[in-house]
């Protein structure tokens, strides 16, 4: 497409708002639950409908199903369909975060195979990164696969996974090489999860849900032609990956489509303004404060989500910059939700078991907030990128650099077993 042919974001915009409001139901104020499999087949309609009007993958390249337009355009949909309830999903982890991983280093043939179903809504993506023993040291990962001819035996175990039950497909990385330090010898692996030697559990959380699961692999075989990247160069795939996953998480990505739906929701300013009018403090100058303070940083996360994404779009800052968007979502939604939880007092300690209710709402996602800063990496984690891949700062030091990874000291081996 040219730039002759590019329609203007403001045109785009008046017939984004035209097809919404007659194509998309309205959005309700009831919480989402990533657990229900009613939601997750509405959310599978939802895109294809998406798909239909010409509105799905917005920024995704035409030639595999996108429209292949810029960031502003996405905005400009984004803020029209605010109003309406959309595949909210769908943007993290399938759009933000693999599909567009996909984009950068999928083959053709991969991309041909699976970009269009998942803008259609037919294949809804998960990664499978973290491992039961590795904290947030992805490198040093012990899930293997062994190559045999034309495909790759996998073993092992993944965790965290969010909603991989629902999902059809995962970006997996194993290690295929125990001869080369530890980021030398990854690969990373398109996985079909619903198949003989894959068993999915569901993980129950503290507030009763049971969104993460907990994967385990037994000699099950991928083919080689579903490899991402290069063999035994996955760590390069795994770290645009997370950085996809960090402009996602914090809310910079051009991938996803309309509001982000995460356990942050409930801490938005318009739940605290709810909030002081149901106490009835709206003339407590305390009350207004915190009330003030949760909007301005609502205001000062989407100016620092514009600055950032027009600054790596211009190669004026390092992708890794994205990490500065995750650090200030983590940290404003845990203090959405300090504010939230002060603004509720004794109303969010207890309620009847069969009220709704914004005291309830708070409180409940409280239990979420310390979540909220390990999606993506932890706070600690993304503080480290900004400082040696932002700000050109040395490196820390890690007593495994440069050491095969057989050699490495660490609990049972499997690689010598």
């Amino acid at each position: 497409m040219t730039d002759a042919a590019v329609e203007p974001v403001e045109d785009f915009r008046l017939r984004a708002r035209a097809w919404l409001a007659e194509n998309m139901p309205t959005a309700t104020a009831e919480p989402f639950d990533r657990g229900d499999d009613g939601r997750w087949d509405l959310e599978r309609t939802l895109q294809r409908r998406l798909w239909d009007g010409g509105f799905a993958g917005i920024c995704f390249p035409s030639e595999y199903g996108g429209l292949g337009l810029s960031f502003e355009h996405q905005r400009a949909f984004t803020e029209e369909s605010l109003p309406y309830d959309m595949p909210f999903s769908l943007n993290v982890p399938t759009f933000g975060i693999l599909a567009a991983t996909l984009v950068d280093f999928g083959t053709h043939e991969q991309k041909l195979r699976h970009l269009p179903a998942i803008l259609r809504g037919e294949e809804l993506w998960v990664q499978f990164l973290s491992e039961p023993s590795g904290g947030s040291d992805l490198a040093g990962c012990l899930t293997r696969a062994d190559r045999d001819g034309d495909v790759f035996i996998m073993s092992g175990s993944k965790i965290w996974s969010s909603s991989a039950y629902a999902c059809d497909y995962a970006m997996c990385l194993a290690r295929t090489n125990w001869d080369v330090p530890k980021h030398r010898g990854l690969t990373m692996f398109i996985v079909k999860i619903h198949q003989p030697g894959i068993q999915v559990e569901q993980i129950r959380q503290v507030d009763g849900s049971m969104e993460f699961c907990q994967e385990f692999f037994d000699d099950v075989q991928i083919p080689a032609s579903d490899v991402v990247g290069e063999v035994d160069d996955g760590w390069t795939v795994a770290s645009r990956l997370l950085v996809h996953e960090r402009n996602a998480v914090g809310g910079g990505s051009p991938y996803t489509s309309g509001r982000s739906v995460g356990h942050d929701s409930s801490g938005k300013e318009d739940d605290l303004v709810e909030m002081a009018r149901a106490s009835g403090r709206t003339g407590d100058p305390h009350v207004r404060q915190l009330v003030a303070e949760g909007h301005v940083r609502q205001l000062v996360g989407g100016q620092l989500i514009r600055r950032v994404m027009q600054g790596v779009t211009a190669g004026k800052m390092p992708p890794p910059a994205g990490s500065i968007l995750k650090l200030f979502s983590a940290t404003g939604a845990m203090r959405r939700y300090e504010i939230g939880l002060e603004l509720a007092g004794e109303g969010a300690a207890a309620w009847p078991a069969d009220t709704e209710g914004v005291a309830r709402r708070l409180s409940e996602a409280t239990l979420w907030r310390q979540g909220l800063s390990l999606g993506g990496g932890s706070n600690e984690i993304q503080r480290n990128i900004i400082s040696e891949r932002v700000l050109g700062m040395p490196r820390e030091f890690a007593a495994d650099r440069e050491v095969p990874y057989r050699d490495v000291r660490r609990g049972p081996n499997p690689a010598k077993g």
